[in-house]
């Protein structure tokens, strides 16, 4: 039996989501899921001191590392390894909530997603959203700022699930994503992810995403709606302020989504969050930080990731977070945790063991 909730993981948030918290809203369907799969969801979910009636409010709030222990043991009982992408396929925009709203009354796809990854912080202080336009081709992601937390693939699954959700229901029938990606190694059965994006999706990747033509971005959003559009602003920053965030928690979920890109510089994080270079270096240094200790944080936690979940190499991983050459990423692996790369990854049992095989025969069950 898994360890129950502490009180913060399982306390009722009706206007604050604090940090490591995420809704419950995009996990509404878990009950109806392990039902269909032959499964008690009263059973299992008392086994962590939950009961059904939790899901049933979208305002609830329960730790990211929480949730992941939970997926987890949905996994267990069912024996469904993608159960997180049968949760996430049944959400979307709405299980948002007032971010939800302001992202589908948005006048076009590009603002929409600027919404989306501007204010996910009142819905989710678990994980990030990004854009990242590459030429041709735009990028949604979603990434966790805990990178060691339990499931993270069945998270991961579900949250790409859940923005594909929210693309479809922008850009309208009949999109499907040019390509899906997952930082976590290849499942057993790939069909389930096959027919639910309508492509193969590329596991072992260095991120988690949804790949589609940036020429989209300043497509009309179907369902438009000026008026409503400005009251779900105004929700949002009301919630905002209520939960007026600090520079370090800006500096932190910024850098989940920098730390792989070229200029992952101060003068580049404090454009992005809107103050001078000065004015964040001397409230990084009044929390008792620095930048410097916040980016090699962030860099610690995707190389942890990447390691555990995935097969990338370690010198590949030296790439992606851009260091010189895989001398300097072992060394700065060793100050992180005292273990080289290879003896890290060996001692979490991580994904380079794992055993990859063909699809299973579907069978009867909804998995």
């Amino acid at each position: 039996m898994l360890t129950p909730p502490s009180d913060s993981e399982k306390h009722v948030g009706r206007l604050i989501v604090e940090a490591g918290m995420v809704r419950a809203g995009p996990l509404l369907a878990l009950p109806a899921v392990l039902r269909s799969l032959g499964v008690d969801p009263s059973e299992l979910l008392a086994e962590l001191g939950l009961t059904e009636s939790f899901f049933e409010d979208p305002e609830n709030t329960l730790s990211m590392a929480f949730a992941g222990r939970l997926l987890g043991l949905c996994v267990e009982r069912t024996g469904c390894e993608h159960f997180g992408l049968l949760v996430g396929q049944n959400a979307g925009a709405s299980s948002l909530g007032a971010l939800g709203y302001l992202i589908r009354s948005s006048a076009n796809v590009g603002d929409a997603l600027a919404a989306f990854s501007r204010h996910l912080d009142v819905q989710d202080q678990g994980g990030t959203v990004w854009v990242d336009s590459e030429g041709s081709h735009s990028i949604l992601g979603y990434t966790l700022f805990d990178a060691e937390v339990d499931s993270l693939d069945q998270i991961m699954a579900c949250a790409i699930a859940i923005g594909t959700n929210i693309l479809r229901s922008l850009f309208g029938p009949p999109w499907r994503p040019d390509d899906v990606l997952f930082a976590f190694s290849r499942p057993r059965r790939v069909g389930p992810y096959e027919r639910f994006f309508g492509v193969q999706p590329r596991f072992d990747a260095d991120r988690s995403g949804i790949v589609f033509q940036s020429i989209l971005l300043g497509a009309p959003v179907p369902s438009a709606d000026f008026l409503l559009h400005k009251l779900m602003e105004e929700r949002v920053r009301e919630l905002k302020r209520i939960s007026e965030d600090d520079v370090v928690a800006q500096i932190r979920r910024l850098l989940r989504t920098m730390v792989t890109s070229p200029d992952c510089s101060m003068s580049a994080a404090a454009a992005r969050i809107g103050v001078p270079r000065r004015t964040l270096n001397r409230k990084l240094a009044a929390a008792g930080t620095s930048f410097h200790e916040q980016r090699e944080e962030a860099r610690r936690e995707l190389a942890c990731q990447l390691l555990e979940n995935t097969r990338t190499t370690a010198t590949e991983i030296a790439e992606i977070l851009g260091y010189a050459d895989p001398a300097s990423f072992t060394r700065a692996f060793q100050r992180w945790t005292g273990s080289a790369p290879g003896q890290w990854r060996a001692s979490r049992g991580a994904a380079s063991a794992r055993v990859e095989g063909q699809d299973r025969p579907d069978g009867g069950t909804a998995c």
